[in-house]
């Protein structure tokens, strides 16, 4: 089976391709390199053992998206390619909407044209935006978002709901995950962020190798244990199983359908039980400053994740250790 995959040279796009490709599917990548980089493909042939199908294409364009869906006969489609830093998208809404929700609307239309009724959308837990209650489920009251790019997931949603109400064929699943981190434990592939790092992990590793001078905790007087901002991070490959799971779910399903399902470890960590773990596992002393609390963090958010235990049968597998030990061995093998 075809399984497009948008994004798919991306950090959870990559590691999904190679879960998808052990799962016996055939993962076709689109993805037009402005956030990641034709290394990337190396890395899946050496893991593969095989050449990867990719185009070199925006997704945003409607006919390209058409064809491809048509000429390779697709049957499912997961849906990474977005922007997706929460403090740029505070700068800059209209470059977040323009594409995370355009490149939506361009997909659905294409999918809808070419008879593909099968999506795993990538959503985020940024929907909870600021939750009342810990740990969230998917019951959970969806909150004013705290950023743009926390909105563009909240729309995207709604959205995918609207769709799957009006097309009786359409089945459509959107997980809201938590952070993912860590590689696939070959190195090969991992988070490779350009420019300067969006997310804690990346920051934490190339400061570790010394490649920057120190790292910031962005504020430390939120009402949690330790000050800093709680987050439940799960490892990548996890991350990447429970889209084949759901991918497998809504394929075999007759009916049409939409629903979301939380993609975490269950448990949350401080950023600094993060930094203290990280030193604890490689033996490298870390250089950080608390700093001033960044725009659109939430203090905290977690989740429960019962629901796609129960229905799809997946949980976590890797601890926070695990994950970091591979986010450190890919961090010296670049």
């Amino acid at each position: 089976m075809n399984i497009l995959v948008t994004g798919g040279a991306g950090f959870i796009g990559s590691h999904t391709v190679v879960a998808l490709a052990e799962a016996g599917f055939t993962p076709i990548i689109v993805d037009d390199f402005s956030n990641s980089r034709h290394s990337v493909l190396e890395g899946l042939e050496h893991i593969l053992g095989d050449k990867v199908r990719y185009y070199d294409q925006n997704c945003n364009d409607a006919a390209i998206m058409r064809q491809i869906l048509r000429d390779d006969e697709i049957v499912g489609v997961i849906h990474f390619a977005a922007f997706k830093a929460v403090e740029e998208s505070m700068v800059d809404p209209l470059k977040y909407y323009q594409n995370n929700l355009g490149s939506l609307l361009v997909l659905l239309e294409a999918m809808q044209y070419s008879g593909v009724s099968n999506l795993i959308f990538s959503s985020s837990c940024t929907v909870y935006g600021n939750p009342d209650n810990l740990p969230v489920t998917e019951k959970t009251p969806v909150q004013p978002a705290m950023s743009v790019y926390g909105n563009t997931k909240q729309i995207g949603e709604e959205i995918l709901r609207d769709v799957v109400a009006a097309d009786k064929y359409m089945k459509v699943i959107s997980l809201r995950y938590f952070n993912p981190i860590g590689a696939h434990a070959s190195a090969r592939i991992g988070e490779l962020p350009l420019g300067v790092p969006n997310n804690l992990v990346p920051f934490i590793t190339q400061t570790a190798a010394g490649m920057r001078e120190q790292l910031t905790v962005f504020g430390n007087d939120y009402d949690t244990s330790d000050g800093t901002c709680v987050r439940d991070y799960i490892h990548v490959m996890d991350l990447a199983e429970a889209h084949v799971a759901a991918l497998k779910s809504i394929i075999n399903s007759e009916s049409n359908t939409y629903d979301v399902y939380n993609v975490g470890t269950g448990r949350g960590n401080s950023v600094l039980e993060l930094i203290r773990t990280f030193e604890e596992v490689t033996g490298t002393a870390l250089n950080y400053v608390i700093g001033p609390r960044r725009s659109g963090d939430v203090p905290a958010v977690y989740g429960d994740v019962s629901k796609i235990t129960n229905a799809l049968g997946w949980t976590a597998k890797h601890n926070l250790r695990e994950a970091l030990e591979d986010a450190w061995r890919w961090q010296r093998e670049i």
